[in-house]
């Protein structure tokens, strides 16, 4: 059995919001809301997410499809998991530990964790991605035989003697585990304790350490984008993972027979559907659960909206909102929605 466990627990006060991180949107959804969903498609039991102390957004946003366990107080992300242990000990072969803030990362990265823990008997295997040296995410050190001997984050990495070799090191860690599950639940109490700006924490990666001291084996599996790592803790990092979830998604529909005149002015959802051989043009956005019909063309500044448009149709200049548009149509320019108590009509 493959269990998942989000970490979704963290307020995110860099955001300077009243929302919790978590459900601020990125590609019209609130992030954790896909990582629930690829959380969702690898594990055979409910995913367990990981709340604070009186959260309700997360709760609402998703409901009864998941496990929830409470972290009282925020003592870090080792911590974290081990709120999860009660719901899942002795019910999982393995389980896969992420973030409630990754909207980028895919099930089949997932999976491949999975696979490699499960064909290497590794106590941990973890997801790595390329990065440079002003990357702020963890650095994977090797041992002499090319195996994960430790994660190393940036501050630690400074205060060492080699610091510049280890922040040279172009493997970080992207924070996304698969466990041995016995055995994480039978070593993650004894986490040391750190003193971190918040107070003394526990921390995840240190589980890395316990099991090379174990003598257990600790793989790294490379993900295929660098861009299923990225996070958002701050409104300009929610920024690059906008663009970099808008990239995947217009590259899917080019691969697929859509031409974008110009990708990066052009904004689709992820519950879009587009017919082959239609053209859309910039300025463009694509929302909710829209579908667009074969050989249409649509633009320049047009956003389509919870409407489902027909084939061969044209529109331009536009907001065409909750309404059905029959094949073969041109809209004009305006403003157009589904009034109350008509079956279509212009505003």
């Amino acid at each position: 059995m493959i269990a998942v466990v989000l970490l979704a627990a963290g307020q995110g006060v860099r955001m300077n919001s009243r929302k919790q991180k978590i459900l601020h949107e990125v590609g019209g959804r609130p992030m954790v809301l896909h990582a629930f969903l690829a959380a969702a498609e690898v594990a055979d039991l409910p995913p367990v997410l990981v709340v604070g102390p009186d959260e309700s957004g997360v709760r609402a946003l998703i409901g009864d499809r998941a496990t929830y366990a409470v972290q009282p107080e925020p003592l870090g992300t080792g911590h974290a998991t081990l709120m999860a242990a009660d719901a899942l000990r002795g019910r999982a072969d393995r389980v896969v530990v992420t973030y409630g803030d990754m909207p980028l990362l895919r099930a089949a990265t997932m999976c491949r964790l999975v696979d490699a823990q499960r064909q290497s008997g590794a106590a941990v295997a973890l997801l790595s991605v390329a990065g440079g040296p002003e990357s702020t995410f963890g650095r994977v050190v090797r041992d002499a035989s090319g195996g994960v001997g430790e994660i190393v984050e940036v501050a630690e990495a400074r205060r060492r003697p080699n610091a510049a070799e280890l922040l040279a090191i172009g493997e970080l860690n992207a924070g996304v585990y698969c466990f041995d599950g016995d055995w994480l639940w039978a070593t993650i109490p004894n986490l040391p304790i750190r003193q971190a700006r918040r107070g003394n924490e526990y921390y995840l990666t240190d589980l890395i350490e316990l099991a090379v001291a174990q003598g257990r084996a600790v793989v790294a599996v490379a993900a295929d984008d660098p861009d299923e790592g990225l996070g958002a803790g701050t409104r300009a990092e929610m920024v690059e993972v906008e663009r970099a979830f808008r990239r995947r998604v217009n590259a899917h529909w080019l691969a697929n027979g859509v031409t974008l005149v110009e990708p990066d002015a052009t904004w689709i959802g992820p519950d879009v559907t587009i017919g082959g051989d239609t053209v859309i043009w910039p300025n463009t956005f694509l929302q909710g659960q829209t579908t667009i019909g074969e050989a249409c063309v649509i633009g320049p500044n047009a956003i389509v909206r919870d409407a489902t448009v027909g084939r061969h149709c044209r529109i331009e200049q536009s907001v065409i909102e909750k309404m059905n548009v029959p094949d073969d149509t041109t809209i004009r320019p305006g403003v157009w929605r589904r009034p109350r108590g008509r079956r279509s009509g212009a505003a």
